[in-house]
């Protein structure tokens, strides 16, 4: 069990039968009353986010996570298929667990959030190397300040990307906020 004041931004916790991830905590004092603690969760199954209030004597179920890496396979329908590396066992896992699955590459290594033998979560590396394969020709003199354009990469995502850059270049990407950091 773990105490409402304990929470942090990534803390897993059971509560009402679901598995849940908090993503935004505000410990609250009021006047002469006590404590509170508001916190804003993520359901890991669905995806579906919950505000809710608790008194600071509040307990929750706290859960174990492990960590492992997994290789990424390949898309089937809905699904992105993961190989554990250690025990080669393959999990499918929806493609809205996270955001990040937009810059994922056949045979890319991940790290996978488990509980009882089932993915939660999946973390990609901090930057990708990634191929554009469409992007309009940059125009000169259509600057005013660093100009951009939409570019579209090896995976289906789009990022924007300085007028410079062609089609053809592998490029680095952020993949926690999809940014354009340089070419690769």
């Amino acid at each position: 069990m773990i105490s409402v004041t304990d929470l942090r931004n990534g803390t897993k916790v059971k509560m009402d039968g679901a598995l849940w991830q908090c993503i935004e905590y505000q410990h609250q004092k009021i006047g002469r009353g006590g404590a509170k603690v508001v916190a804003k969760f993520r359901n890991l199954e669905t995806g579906a986010t919950v505000e809710r209030s608790f008194n600071s004597g509040e307990k929750l179920e706290d859960i174990y996570v492990e960590t492992k890496d997994l290789q990424y396979l390949y898309p089937e329908g809905d699904e992105l298929v993961f190989m554990d590396l250690e025990t080669y066992e393959q999990f499918h896992v929806p493609r809205g667990i996270s955001e990040a699955t937009k810059f994922l590459k056949e045979g890319m290594t991940v790290q996978g959030a488990m509980y009882n033998g089932r993915p939660l979560d999946i973390t990609l590396p901090a930057s990708v190397e990634l191929k554009i394969v469409d992007t309009p020709p940059g125009v000169r003199g259509d600057t005013v300040s660093g100009g951009t354009k939409p570019a579209t990469l090896e995976t289906g995502a789009v990022v924007q990307v300085p007028l410079f850059v062609e089609a053809g270049e592998v490029i680095r990407v952020d993949t926690r906020s999809g940014e354009y950091l340089g070419r690769a």
